[in-house]
């Protein structure tokens, strides 16, 4: 699994586990990386917390359907 998903996940289950410093830091080295999902997570932790957790989870979903899909071609 994705070490951005995995932090972006891990901040989904428990918002106090990841800092502000570390979402940003995720966002910065997700884009580097060419991983979005965990940038628009950063993105989410942003926005006001109910819609952040439900956006962060939807951006989550698609990215394990995504390598779900590459996995299975």
């Amino acid at each position: 699994m994705d070490k951005y998903i995995e932090l972006a996940k891990r901040w989904l289950e428990d918002p106090s586990s990841v800092t502000t410093e570390e979402l940003r830091a995720n966002a910065d080295a997700a884009y580097a990386a060419a991983a979005p999902a965990a940038a628009w997570a950063y993105a989410a932790a942003c926005a006001a917390a109910d819609d952040a957790a439900e956006y962060t989870a939807i951006c989550v979903r698609e990215y394990e359907e995504l390598l779900e899909q590459k996995g299975n071609e």
